[in-house]
This record gives C-alpha cells, structure tokens and sequence, in this order.
C-alpha cells in the first residue's frame, strides 16, 4: 500500500498544478495590459487551453489510480487469513501481476510527460512587455542614478565652502552616507521590478531567440553555398595598434560585411601578435570560403557588382555606410530596444560572440588559468598603463575600489555573506599586492605573470596574446565591470558580456568615458522635457532637440552639441 500513497502525493500535485492555473487566470495582468490588448487575449486563450489539458491528464491519471489501487485490494484480499496466506500468495495469477505492472509502467509515462510538459512551461513566458513600458523601466532607473549623482556633486560642493564648519560638514558626510544608502535601496527594487510578472523569464527567451537568430545569420553570411561566386569582402588584420584595437577593427569589417551581405575574408598570416595567423588562435570565421580572390576585384566601395571589396580601416573610410556603430539592423531593432538597454553595444556583442572562439588550445590555455586563480564572481580592471599619460588620466586603485565597495554593498541587500571577490587586470605586477594590502576585505584574483607580460616592451609576445586574452575573456564573466571605458580591453570585455546575459547593460562603472565605438558614426540623444539654462556653459533644450553627446560628467550633467548651440552641458 506505500505505492497508493506515492501515487495519491502525485496526484496531489497535479491538483495543485490545476489550482495554480486557475489562480493565474484570475490574478491581474502584466504592466500596461488593458481589455482591449490582443495579447493579453492570446494570453487567456492559451492559459484555458492549458488547463484543459491539466484536467484531462489529470482525470486520466485519477483512473489509472483507481484501477491500480482496486486491483492491489484484490491481491491482499486473495491471501488474508492466516495459513491460506501463503497459499494465496503461491496462486497469485501472473496475469494479474503482469497488468499491474503493465499500469504502474503507463502512469509513470504519464507522469513524466507531465513533468516535461511544466518544465518547458516554466522556462517560458507568454507575457511579452510593451516598448514604452521597457524604456520607461529603464529610463527611471537612470534617472535615479542621475539624480543621486548629482545630489552627490552639488553636497561636496557644498562641503568645501563650509570646511571651517565641522558641524555642517558632519551633517553633510552624514546626508551623503544616507542618501547612498536610499539610492541603493531603490535600484534594488528596481532590478527586483524588472524580473516580475514573468519579465524576468520572458527577457531570458527574448535574449536567446535574437543572439540565436543573429548567429545563424553570420554563420550563414560566412559559408555561402558557393564561394567562387559569393561576393567578398577583404579585410587585413594587421591594423597598427594594440590587441584591443585590432579586435574593434574585425569587428568593423564584420559589420561592414553584414551591411553589404558579402562574406567576409580575414587575411591574418603575418599577424604581429601570431605569426601563424588568426586561426591559430580562433577558430576559422568560415569552414568553406577562405579564398579571397574572384572575378572582379576593387578597392572600398566599388559597386555592388564588384565580386571582391578591399575594406581599409575606419579611420580613413571614405562613403562612410549608415550602419557603422552604434547602428543595428532595422529589422530587429523594435525587439532589440524592447529587450536592451544598450543596443549598440549587444550587436557588437554578437560578432565578438561570432568571431572569438577558441580554438582547443586557446580554451584548455583558459581552463587552467581558470582552475589555477579559482576564478568566479569578480568584477575589477585596472587600466593598462601605456594609456596613462596619452589618452587616459591616471586612476589609483582606490578609486576603483570605491564603486567596487559600492557594488557589494547592494549586493548584501540581497545576499547578506556574500565573498567580496575582485579580478585585477592590469599591466602593473604591483597593484595586486597593493590591493590586497590596503583593502584587506576582499579577496583578489589576478596573475602577475600577464600584469607583467602586458608591459608595452613585450606586448606583441605569444604570452602576452595569452595574457591579454584571459584578461578579456575573463572581465567578459564577470558580474560588473568597474573600468575607463577609454580602454579598448575594458570596451570589449563589456561588449562581450552582453551576450552572457538578457541586459547587462548597467553592469559597468566607467571612471572616464561613456561607452562608444571607434569610428562610430554620430551618438545623438533627443531632448524630451525643456531646459532652461542656470549657468553660462549650459544648453539651452526644447522637446526633440538633437544632441551629439560627448561625454557623460557623472554629476547629473552630460556634455553635448545641439544645432543651433556650441558645446556645453545639459541635464542626463
């Protein structure tokens, strides 16, 4: 009899899967639903349609339990009394035996259909949330993020006209510490907010379903059924700049060939940081046209007749095309603004998805590294220094350190033990020990060995193509990124984590720059409330100005260029 109870728990189950349908019909709609959505009735005639076939393969499963547990009665019964026990267990009826089990076997097909049936159903979501509903999602956590910085900017201000004034500059520290406080609170919330009402599974299958579909098109683009007659695009790898750099540069010949549909051709022999080529270190960008020859051949832009293109770098493009960065293809650009907060940087994601893969190697090379710094949940990268000085400021580490401890701390909202872990990457040997002395809390992970490969002196060694390629590959996983988004490693190492999560586009703190592209086309931003200026070096904005943006100050004020203005500042 243990099995009758086994079975009337399952049955108990699907009861409550039944009951849990019916809750869900009834309980109110997701954000910005109304009577008159035509989702919101696909939505209810599916839930129906579901539960009708919850209470078939629950009724079926009632009589299967039935018959089983009848049955079961018999067989004890044939045996009661005593002596005749035995007697009856020796002339139980194998048929008998034979369609129990015959049952039992049924129902369980039964109840594991079932179970995959709920699986598929909990990873997916037939909620999908309205455009305007995303971008206002998105945009008041931004603007939560600009107000408090700007609170932050105008306190300390404040605070050094009051330094003779202990008393106020307590007060102050005191409004700056709590008001921190409150602000992590309320980006809490709103990362819980954009996971409810089935937001959070739907964004999971959104991400999936675009990268998939995005990857089958670049596989496609690149082995095309024909290669002697597919049309070709040429581009040499040997920019002259860093590994970073260089990277940016395929990536823009990729995108070129997108934007042109030719297939692209990467000649990389010769390669200053791998003499053998690309693929030596990658895996091939085609498994079936490599050959960059054909019958016409011309230099950028050539028409679209011309078989075979010679693309030059974007430095020196002439006939720039509409879809350089920060463009993405129309096609998908609805779903991809619904689902993204950083578009731009999600369709860069996916040729680096594309084109960095390891050949085996390079992965076991990665592997090691992984299992020998006991590598999870960090987040850290400390500028390479041959920036310093050139095109970056210096920035010690305990500025970095400062949004590190930041970060953690709303994270203890959520997870109170959490280890405080932090992955340096730098070309400076000595900021590990630095850190690891002054900020005795945390735990970093880092190897001094790739800090001092990546020295300007031995930077195109094959340890130092190893060094900078674990450092990119693991920025990439980590959970937040605290960087100067002036450095092309830390660009890329963002750019690529977006494709190991639905949005991770607030997962960054950038000490310098806005997030941009090399060569990219204008970034404009379109005022939506008007600004009247205060302060001489403001702009002046109307609703739907168009302004070039420049540059993020990080004090609730941008700086930009309108039309009919010359540079200034403006409200973010």
């Amino acid at each position: 009899m243990r099995w009758v109870g086994g079975w009337a728990w399952r049955i108990g189950g699907a009861l409550g899967v039944v009951w849990l349908v019916g809750v869900a019909l009834l309980a109110p709609t997701g954000p910005l639903s109304s009577s008159n959505d035509p989702r919101l009735s696909e939505r209810l005639h599916r839930a129906v349609k579901e539960l009708d076939g919850l209470k078939k393969q629950n009724d079926d499963i009632r009589q299967v339990l039935q018959e089983f547990t009848l049955q079961v009665k018999a067989l004890s019964s044939d045996g009661a009394g005593g002596a005749d026990a035995e007697a009856g267990r020796r002339n139980t009826n194998p048929a008998v035996v034979a369609e129990l089990q015959r049952k039992l076997e049924h129902a369980q097909r039964m109840l594991q259909q079932a179970d995959v049936t709920a699986e598929r159903k909990t990873g997916s979501s037939d909620f999908t949330p309205s455009l305007e509903f995303e971008l206002t999602r998105r945009q008041v956590g931004k603007g939560v993020q600009e107000m408090w910085w700007y609170t932050c900017d105008q306190l300390r201000q404040l605070k050094k006209k009051v330094e003779g004034n202990s008393e106020a500059t307590a007060q102050i520290e005191q409004v700056l510490e709590e008001g921190l406080d409150h602000s992590r609170v309320i980006q809490f919330d709103m990362t819980r907010l954009s996971k409810l009402d089935g937001l959070g599974t739907w964004r999971e299958q959104e991400a999936a379903d675009l990268s998939s579909l995005v990857q089958r098109r670049l596989h496609d683009l690149q082995n095309p059924p024909d290669c002697s007659k597919a049309r070709k695009l040429v581009c040499n790898l040997n920019k002259g700049c860093g590994y970073g750099c260089q990277i940016h540069h395929v990536v823009y010949c990729f995108i070129v060939a997108y934007g042109t549909k030719r297939t692209l051709i990467l000649k990389s022999r010769g390669w200053r940081y791998n003499k053998a080529g690309w693929e030596d270190v990658f895996q091939p960008l085609s498994q079936s046209c490599t050959d960059p020859t054909g019958n016409t051949h011309s230099h950028w832009p050539g028409t679209n007749d011309t078989q075979v293109l010679d693309l030059p770098i974007i430095d020196t493009l002439s006939q720039r095309p509409p879809f350089l960065p920060l463009a993405i293809p129309r096609d998908i650009s609805e779903r991809l603004t619904r689902l993204h907060g950083d578009p731009a940087a999600w369709w860069v994601g996916q040729f680096l998805k594309y084109l960095l893969k390891p050949q085996p190697r390079t992965q076991e090379m990665l592997d090691t590294l992984s299992d020998t710094l006991g590598f999870r949940d960090p987040l850290i990268h400390v500028r390479r220094t041959d920036k310093v000085g050139t095109e970056a400021a210096f920035h010690s580490i305990d500025e970095y350190m400062t949004h590190v401890d930041s970060y953690y701390s709303t994270i203890k909202l959520s997870q109170p033990d959490v280890v405080k872990r932090v992955y340096l990457a730098s070309d400076d040997p000595t900021v590990i020990t630095e850190a690891q002395k002054n900020f005795p809390d945390f735990i970093f992970i880092g190897d001094s060995n790739i800090a001092r490969s990546a020295a300007v002196a031995t930077r195109y060694t094959d340890a130092s193509l190893k060094g900078i390629i674990a450092d990119v590959h693991f920025l990439s996983l980590t959970d937040y990124l605290v960087c100067t988004f002036s450095s092309q490693v830390c660009r890329i190492a963002y750019e690529i984590m977006q494709s190991f999560h639905p949005d991770a586009s607030g997962y960054f703190r950038s000490l310098d720059d806005i997030y941009y592209y090399g060569g990219q086309n204008s970034h404009n931003q379109r005022a939506r409330i008007p600004h009247t200026p205060r302060r001489s070096e403001e702009l002046p904005l109307v609703p739907g100005d168009i302004v070039g943006i420049a540059g993020n100050h990080w004090d609730g004020y941008s700086k930009g260029v309108n039309e009919d203005c010359p540079e200034g500042l403006y409200p973010v």
